[in-house]
């Protein structure tokens, strides 16, 4: 026998049998996992299904065209005779607004806090660290409770019909309004159609993104610098105020004034204490994590980086912003994400103090009549939807800081 013909036979010697291969055990042990996934959860809907049919209550979805039957607090514009589907709309918007500005908010205190724990100042360090260890040791729910409570509704601000009023220096429009209820600052009202406006201000913003992309190939390219921030503020503010006179001024201002009855805060944009407590509590809580971890991660740049920016004669704020902060955000930005999400996840809890977010509508309307069971699938969908999007944003600035490997 050639040495040609005895190869082959090794191999199918030294092959084991199917059931002992490790790769179709590991094949089959899969599609087995997902076979019982599968029927656990057949079982499980058709349980429900099943259940929900005896009590009678309804297993579709067009509960979301009814009438809600419920006023929103602090939305006196909406119809308790809209549908349900509206009302959750004004719920995502609201659990979207007390999660935009508790991400800004955090942000900024976490970078503050992370920079002054390793101040060499021993106050601004201390008091640093006291911040920390308060706000991190203590449960979201009850800083939640603290604000909405012991700050605006028995706090120090005065009830509504006895507000405080700061007027603007010379005129006697008023710049802010304070209570314990809701708080009134100056906005803008639509004097007109918008849409040539908005088309022409998002253009500018586009244009602005394209100037900072050029800006940055250009330092990448000659070693000068930038102003990218500066170029794109410029070209923003520049379509803004193009928009405004092209579509003829459809924009005004508009300042906050208490009514003749001194029962509601009439124009401008309008906080109530619901929005503020969450905004408030959800931003310092997470800013307290924010800050260790910026720490860790300043911590985690490598001295010589620091003993390099004192050598170009670098300023303490300019060894921070062109040295050390770029490259400790690198290490900082995953972590961070978390904290984003659990900050957003952590509005649900705002209905301890009445404000009107989708968990809470939702649990209004489910104590109403409506079918608990598809209410919080919406529910859990809006949050996913949250979630998913600021993971896909944040991963894909992370992807961007990620130094390459040659």
């Amino acid at each position: 026998m050639t040495t040609e013909t005895q190869e082959p036979q090794r191999r199918n010697l030294a092959r084991p049998p199917f059931y002992r291969d490790v790769r179709v055990i590991r094949v089959v042990s899969q599609l087995l996992a997902v076979l019982v996934v599968f029927a656990i959860a057949f079982w499980l809907v058709n349980n429900l299904i099943s259940n929900m049919n005896r009590l009678g209550i309804s297993t579709s979805f067009d509960f979301l065209f009814g009438p809600t039957n419920t006023a929103i607090p602090y939305h006196g514009t909406f119809d308790p005779r809209s549908p349900v589907w509206q009302m959750a709309l004004v719920g995502i918007k609201n659990t979207f607004l007390a999660g935009f500005f508790g991400v800004i908010l955090a942000s900024v205190m976490g970078l503050l806090v992370g920079i002054s724990r390793l101040s060499d100042n021993w106050l601004v360090a201390r008091l640093a660290t006291f911040y920390v260890e308060l706000f991190r040791n203590i449960p979201p729910l009850v800083i939640i409770i603290f604000f909405g409570f012991a700050v605006f509704t028995f706090g120090p601000f005065p009830i509504f019909s006895e507000s405080w009023e700061l007027k603007v220096p010379g005129s006697v429009n008023n710049f802010l309004i304070i209570n314990n209820d809701r708080w009134g600052i100056p906005g803008f009202t639509a004097t007109g159609a918008l849409v040539g406006f908005w088309a022409i201000l998002i253009f500018g913003v586009i244009v602005a993104a394209y100037v900072w992309l050029r800006r940055t190939k250009h330092f990448e390219r000659t070693g000068q610098p930038h102003h990218r921030v500066l170029w794109f503020t410029g070209v923003v503010l520049a379509s803004l105020v193009l928009a405004y006179f092209l579509t003829g001024q459809p924009v005004d201002m508009s300042w906050p004034v208490i009514s003749e009855n001194r029962r509601r805060v009439d124009g401008g944009f309008i906080a109530n204490w619901g929005w503020m407590s969450v905004t408030f509590a959800l931003g310092l809580y997470t800013a307290s994590h924010l800050g260790e971890i910026i720490r860790g991660s300043i911590l985690a740049v490598h001295q010589g980086q620091s003993e390099a920016g004192n050598a170009l004669a670098l300023s303490a704020f300019q060894r921070y912003r062109f040295v050390i902060l770029p490259q400790a955000m690198r290490i900082a930005l995953p972590p961070t994400i978390n904290q984003y999400l659990n900050l957003v996840k952590n509005t649900s809890l705002g209905t301890a103090v009445g404000y009107a977010e989708i968990t809470a509508l939702t649990k209004t309307s489910v104590g109403n009549g409506r079918p608990a069971f598809q209410s919080f699938i919406i529910v859990m969908a809006v949050y996913l939807t949250f979630s998913l999007s600021i993971s896909l944003v944040l991963n894909i600035v992370n992807r961007r800081l990620e130094l390459e490997s040659r």
